[in-house]
């Protein structure tokens, strides 16, 4: 065996993987809805086989011949890491029972489905029985991967490698601790919030969403844009590689930064190298799915870098904001630039975390992270989540929520059984600010950014971070873009100015 055909296999089980996530964005945007259980057990077959494939004895006897074919590589050739990096993964994959691992992704399907229609209905009872099922899973997951302190680490840890819930809980105090005086702050500003609620046709948002993530380097010869319940991006190699957005006509905002969010995860799949296509290193092989992100904050960061850093800036909205009226000018005929940058930062507490502002956006996110702690402990029963939900939510943003649709039912991720994944978006916010600060030391790309051209930022991201898909840890990689590990300083710095610009 050689590391020739260590390829070979491992391309076939990205290929399997690439098929999952096109089954995955047909049944989110086009399936009808009769096609919900045969879909389910058409993604079990599928994942069931590369999880086999994955923890077959040929592969191992693949890898154990690359192993030996390049013994006397250097430690850094990409061949070497991908060898070593596949067969960490495929240990920690080889844990969990197989037979669980096909349940889960039956179960993913047919849960996403009785979850949509419970979101539109506010039947959080109807949904519920399933959502026991998956946090019975997640628990059984987290039991075969192992941990040592926290039943939670080992789900955290397959989405944000090297995360703990203990490490967690201290970036939590100390963004509570940075964000609250920010959020009394805030209300201090000037705002026409009413500005946003007004009735913006969604064929209108749609295109204009669409010029701007163009605009960012979206590629649309490479993807597409579609609408869905709950936005998302997925790839299928980096030749293919489609988002969604959701849009409502009285709430602008909502639509154009859903889609921003996701164009920032499409460039970072356009920008992967070609070299790593259908290889260990657009391959995750713990949660079986083909995608090319070293993990999921960090993937995170170039979504809300292009949503937040550049797209909620006061410099985009006077370059752009013509063009918007353009689109709409009977509804800003009377708004200015200036107006429109303010309401799109205003702070409002509100019940939706998609449409959050800057500043409440992690709260939301720790409310969740504690709920799914409590869950996979055993501390907290599925049967008192509204209840549970609605206390915290009093607690951190002071908002009464009024159904299971506005709370406990928003989010996708439940029912697609990525519990763990929340954090990831905290993560995320970090790091962008961390990637954005140490990519406009250059002169070109203050430049653009002041001049509207988003290329230097761009090529930036792509050299240092997209290229190299899986291939660096995402802690390497932040230190080798930034010269930081993660911390919070820039981010709150971030906020900090924002606030006192609005302020002013």
């Amino acid at each position: 065996m050689s590391f020739a055909a260590f390829e070979t296999d491992i391309a076939r089980i990205n290929d399997i993987l690439c098929a999952v996530n096109l089954l995955t964005w047909d049944a989110r945007t086009m399936m009808p809805p009769g096609g919900v259980d045969a879909r389910g057990k058409q993604i079990a077959t599928l994942v069931g086989l590369a999880h086999d494939l994955a923890t077959s004895d040929k592969l191992q006897r693949a890898i154990e011949g690359a192993r030996s074919e390049l013994s006397g590589a250097d430690t850094a050739d990409p061949r070497r890491l991908a060898v070593e990096q596949a067969a960490e993964a495929i240990g920690t994959l080889s844990r969990i029972s197989p037979c669980l691992v096909s349940a889960a992704a039956e179960l993913k399907t047919v849960a996403q489905s009785t979850w949509t229609k419970a979101r539109a209905t506010n039947d959080f009872a109807a949904f519920a029985p399933l959502l026991e099922r998956t946090m019975e899973m997640q628990r059984e997951i987290a039991a075969d991967i192992g941990y040592e302190e926290h039943p939670y680490d080992a789900l955290v840890a397959t989405y944000e490698p090297g995360m703990s819930w203990s490490r967690l809980r201290g970036i939590y105090d100390e963004l509570r601790d940075g964000l609250l005086p920010l959020l009394a702050q805030s209300k201090e500003a000037n705002v026409r919030s009413e500005i946003l609620d007004r009735a913006y046709p969604v064929d209108k948002q749609r295109a204009f969403s669409s010029l701007i993530s163009a605009r960012f380097g979206y590629d649309f010869n490479r993807g597409r844009l579609d609408d869905t319940v709950h936005p998302f991006e997925i790839s299928f190699t980096r030749s293919d590689v489609r988002i969604t957005g959701r849009f409502r006509e009285t709430w602008l905002p909502g639509g154009l930064f859903a889609v921003w969010h996701e164009a920032g995860h499409g460039i970072y799949e356009q920008g992967i190298s070609e070299a790593f296509s259908r290889s260990t290193f657009t391959t995750d092989f713990v949660n079986l799915h083909a995608v090319g992100g070293t993990s999921f904050g960090t993937h995170e960061s170039q979504s809300r870098l292009w949503e937040n850093r550049v797209g909620r800036s006061r410099r985009f909205w006077e370059l752009n904001f013509a063009d918007l009226q353009r689109v709409f000018p009977d509804q800003l005929s009377d708004v200015t630039p200036e107006d429109f940058w303010r309401a799109v930062n205003a702070a409002r507490p509100g019940f939706i975390r998609v449409e959050a502002d800057e500043l409440t956006y992690d709260l939301h996110i720790i409310l969740r992270s504690e709920i799914e702690a409590g869950l996979i402990a055993g501390e907290i029963r599925v049967a008192d989540l509204p209840e549970i939900w609605r206390e915290k939510m009093r607690a951190y943003l002071g908002l009464d929520v009024p159904n299971d649709t506005l709370g406990v039912l928003q989010d996708v991720h439940w029912s697609s059984g990525m519990v763990g994944s929340f954090p990831t978006y905290t993560i995320g916010n970090i790091m962008s600010s961390q990637f954005f600060a140490a990519a406009r030391k250059e002169t070109a790309i203050e430049r653009g950014l002041e001049d509207g051209d988003y290329l230097p930022l761009k090529t930036w991201l792509n050299e240092n971070v997209h290229q190299y898909g899986r291939s660096k840890r995402p802690s390497q990689l932040l230190v080798d873009a930034t010269g930081e590990d993660l911390s919070v300083a820039s981010y709150v710095s971030d906020l900090k100015l924002k606030v006192e610009d609005l302020t002013a």
